[in-house]
This record gives C-alpha cells, sequence and structure tokens, in this order.
C-alpha cells in the first residue's frame, strides 16, 4: 500500500462526497417531488430549507428544472454529478475503467433525461448505475486505503443529509457507526474532539434533535 498524496486524498473523499449527494438528494428529490404533483406545489421550500440551499426557485416547475439540470446552479443534482464525474476523471488509474464507466453513465443519464418530458421516467437507471458504482468500488479498486477514503467520504455526506432530512434516529445511528469505522482506518489527520462531540448528541438517541445544530458543527469541523 502506497503514501496517497494530499491532493489523491481530497480527491477521493470527495468522490465518495458527491457520489452520496447525487444518490440521497436525487432520492428525496422524487418524494417532494410526488407531494409538490398531488398535495403541495410549494414543497420545495421545506426541502431548500432542510438542506440550507438559498430558496433562489420563482415557483415548483422553475425548481424541478434547475435544481435537477441546470449546470450553473450550484446546488443542483446535475452540478453535483459533474463534480462527482471530475473527481472520479482525475483517480481513472485507482479506480478502475469499469468503476469510472459506471459514474459516466450515471452523468449520461442526467444528460439525456434533462432532454426528456417523462424524465423521472428517464432517470430510473441512475440508481442502479450508482449501485453498481459502489459494487465496483469494493470488487475494482485494490487498495485499500482509497477505498476506505473514499466511503468515509460516502458516509460523512449520508451522515449529514440524513441528520438534515429528518430520517429515522435508527438510520442515524447506523450511519454514525459506518462513519467512525472509516473514519479510524485512514491516515488523514481529524480533530477527535469533534468525532467525540457528535458522538455525544448521537448517543441522545431520539432526544438527538435538540442539537441537530451542535452535530452538524461537529461533522462539519472533523476534518
Amino acid at each position: 500500500m502506497g503514501i496517497i498524496s494530499i491532493e489523491k486524498a481530497d480527491h477521493l473523499f470527495w468522490l465518495g462526497r458527491y457520489m452520496e449527494r447525487v444518490y440521497t438528494t436525487l432520492d428525496t428529490f422524487f418524494s417532494y417531488y410526488d407531494r409538490m404533483l398531488d398535495l403541495d406545489p410549494d414543497a420545495y421550500h421545506k426541502f431548500c430549507e432542510k438542506l440550507s440551499i438559498p430558496d433562489i426557485y420563482e415557483n415548483r416547475e422553475d425548481f424541478i428544472h434547475r435544481y435537477l439540470f441546470v449546470r450553473e446552479d450550484p446546488n443542483s443534482v446535475y452540478s453535483n454529478m459533474l463534480r462527482a464525474f471530475d473527481n472520479a476523471v482525475v483517480l481513472r488509474d485507482e479506480l478502475s475503467s469499469m468503476t469510472l464507466s459506471y459514474v459516466q453513465m450515471a452523468l449520461d443519464t442526467m444528460e439525456h433525461a434533462s432532454q426528456e418530458t417523462w424524465f423521472a421516467y428517464e432517470m430510473q437507471p441512475m440508481r442502479d448505475y450508482i449501485f453498481a458504482f459502489w459494487g465496483c468500488l469494493d470488487d475494482c479498486v485494490e487498495d485499500e486505503e482509497c477505498r476506505n477514503i473514499i466511503k468515509c467520504g460516502k458516509y460523512l455526506e449520508r451522515l449529514d443529509l440524513y441528520m438534515r432530512l429528518d430520517f429515522p434516529y435508527r438510520l442515524i445511528e447506523k450511519e454514525h457507526s459506518k462513519f467512525l469505522n472509516r473514519l479510524h482506518k485512514i491516515r488523514i489527520g481529524y480533530n477527535l474532539t469533534q468525532v467525540d462531540r457528535l458522538t455525544e448528541v448521537i448517543n441522545l438517541g431520539e432526544a438527538w434533535t435538540g442539537r441537530r445544530q451542535d452535530a452538524l458543527g461537529a461533522l462539519w469541523n472533523i476534518f
């Protein structure tokens, strides 16, 4: 196992974060999408609030189009998919061409769906491509340190999003455990005080929500 440069470790970490961000935010978007179509056209305001992204959208239709597909919106699913792809390209030697191909296919699916009226149907394969990416990562990436850094980014992002989006406590506790497991395996410096602070809040059980901002603040300051 060779020594991984700081620059490469950064690309690995953010690849994990962006791939997870695309997956979880897209999955959550479609639950809000159904609500906007059937019950509340303004439900996207709550979505933006929970994710702490600027509510710059004019109406439901503007939100749906811009949040999904507009490259210039830094919070859009498409812009995050592009960032994931950019990090993956730099890491092609570490990832293998097969692992990289699933990132490419996910990006291609988004670009194709943006041109279609029935975009929700066209985007369904993205879930499979992202799952395939994670599976291929385990089979094709030989360097354990690379895998651990990517998955550390993945679980940090997932924990952040689950806490913001009010996922059940049992899932938050589970992802916290996964994150700590990967964190303790990587050879990158981190702030143990912030790790302990985060763990203290998570260990409150269902009452953790009373210190949500404290938990998020600790998570942001671990690295």
